[in-house]
C-alpha cells in the first residue's frame, strides 16, 4: 500500500491549518467529474497520521482523501487563548478548509470521525448539514444537550476528580505532568489503553508499573498543573501510555507514578509510528489538544440553542466492544434501545466490533476502510 501523502497548508478562520492529502490515480465516475472527497477528523492523542491506512486504501478506490491536524495539533497553528478551542471554532476551521480545498461554498463531502474528531463531526453535521453528504463516526455517540448539568460536573459525578477529563481542566498542570513522564510514555500509555472503564489520572501515580493499567488524571486544582505533570513524565511516555491503553477500567495518572518500565507495543503500533507522534507532540505540546477538554462546558453553553436538535445527516456508527467509551454508564443501553436512533434519525447502521479497543481504525485498518467504502458507495 502506498503510504506517501501530499502535505499542504490553508489559511482559514484566522489560523494556518496543515492537512495531508491523497488523491486517486484514476476516477471511475466520469472524466469530467472530480472524485468524491472524504474528510477525516482525528481524536486525542492523535494527528492526521492516524488515518494513513484509510487514506491510502480509499484513495486507491477513487476517493480524494483529506486529513487535517485539528486546531492546536501537530503542524496546525495553536491559538494561545484557551477559549479558542470550542467546537464552534473547530467547525469554522473545517468549513473554511472545505471551501478552500474542495472549492465552492455548496460542495458536500463525506466525513469520518473518531474520538474528538467524532465529537466535532457531530457538531459539523448539526451546524452545517448542508456541507456533509454522509458520516461514518466512531467511538463517541451523539447525545442531545442536558441543559440541567454541564459535562464536567456530570463526569465528576460518574468518576470523581481523578477522571482524565476532569484533570485536564487544570491549566498547565497536566502539561507539566506529561513533561515529567515524557512524551513517548504518555503516548504509549494512551494508545495502548485497553480498559473499557474510565481513564483516571491520580496525582502521585508511579510509572514503574507495567503499562497494562495506566493512569491519567487527578485532583489538581491549578490551571497548568496537568501540563506540568505531563512535562515531568515526558511527551513520549505520555503518548505511549495513552496509545497502548487496553484496560476496560478508568485511566488513572497518580502523582509520583514511575514510568521506567517498558511499554509493549501492540501489533498495530510500530516504533516508527510512536516516533512520528512523539516528534510532533514534542514540538507542539499538549496544551492545544487538552484545551478541547477545557472548553467542554463552554461549548455546552454556546450550543444550548441546539438542545433536542437532531443530526439529520446519513450516519454509520462503529465502536469496539472493548472501547472505554462503550462502557460509559448508560451508553450501551442508549445505543441499542432506540434513543440514539431517535436523535440521529438517518442512522443507518451501528457496528460493534468484537475484541476491539478505542483505536479501532488503527487496530483493524482494513476492516474499517471496508466499512467506510461500503457505506459511502451507497451515495
Amino acid at each position: 500500500m502506498d503510504l506517501t501523502f501530499t502535505h499542504r497548508f490553508a489559511k482559514v478562520n484566522g489560523i494556518n491549518i496543515h492537512f495531508a492529502e491523497k488523491t486517486p490515480s484514476f476516477t471511475d465516475n466520469g472524466a469530467s467529474r472530480p472524485p468524491p472527497v472524504i474528510l477525516f477528523l482525528h481524536g486525542f492523542p492523535e494527528l492526521w497520521y492516524t488515518w494513513r491506512h484509510q487514506m491510502a486504501a480509499l484513495s486507491s478506490l477513487g476517493y480524494r482523501t483529506i486529513a487535517p491536524d485539528l486546531r492546536g495539533y501537530g503542524d496546525t497553528e495553536a491559538p494561545e487563548s484557551a477559549d479558542a478551542y470550542t467546537s464552534l471554532h473547530v467547525v469554522g476551521d473545517l468549513i473554511g478548509l472545505i471551501d478552500a480545498v474542495v472549492g465552492g461554498d455548496r460542495e458536500k463531502v463525506f466525513v469520518v470521525g473518531h474520538d474528538w474528531g467524532a465529537v466535532i463531526a457531530w457538531h459539523l453535521c448539526l451546524l452545517r448539514p448542508d456541507r456533509v453528504k454522509a458520516l461514518v463516526n466512531m467511538s463517541v455517540v451523539f447525545e442531545p444537550w442536558n441543559l440541567k448539568r454541564k459535562p464536567i460536573s456530570m463526569f465528576k459525578s460518574f468518576y470523581g476528580d481523578d477522571y482524565y477529563i476532569c484533570r485536564f481542566q487544570e491549566y498547565g498542570e497536566i502539561e507539566a505532568e506529561f513533561a515529567k513522564v515524557g512524551t513517548e510514555r504518555v503516548l504509549l500509555e494512551m494508545l495502548t489503553y485497553r480498559n473499557p472503564g474510565p481513564i483516571l489520572l491520580p496525582k502521585g501515580k508511579s510509572y514503574d508499573d507495567p503499562v497494562s493499567l495506566p493512569s491519567w488524571l487527578t485532583e489538581y486544582d491549578e490551571y497548568g498543573e496537568i501540563e506540568a505533570e505531563f512535562a515531568k513524565v515526558g511527551t513520549e511516555r505520555v503518548l505511549l501510555e495513552m496509545l497502548t491503553y487496553r484496560n476496560p477500567g478508568p485511566i488513572l495518572l497518580p502523582k509520583g507514578k514511575s514510568y521506567d518500565d517498558p511499554v509493549s507495543l501492540p501489533s498495530w503500533l510500530t516504533e516508527y509510528d510512536v516516533k512520528y507522534y512523539v516528534s510532533k507532540y514534542e514540538k507542539s505540546g499538549f496544551t492545544g489538544p487538552v484545551n478541547y477538554y477545557r472548553n467542554m462546558d463552554r461549548t455546552w453553553e454556546m450550543m444550548g440553542a441546539f438542545s433536542n436538535a437532531q443530526v439529520k445527516v446519513p450516519v454509520k456508527f462503529i465502536i469496539g466492544d472493548q472501547d472505554l467509551t462503550y462502557h460509559i454508564p448508560g451508553t450501551k443501553k442508549y445505543i441499542h434501545d432506540g434513543r440514539f436512533k431517535s436523535h440521529v434519525p438517518l442512522l443507518d447502521e451501528v457496528v460493534v466490533l468484537k475484541g476491539v479497543g478505542h483505536f479501532l481504525h488503527e487496530e483493524r485498518p482494513d476492516q474499517i476502510s471496508k466499512h467506510i467504502h461500503d457505506y459511502f458507495l451507497t451515495f
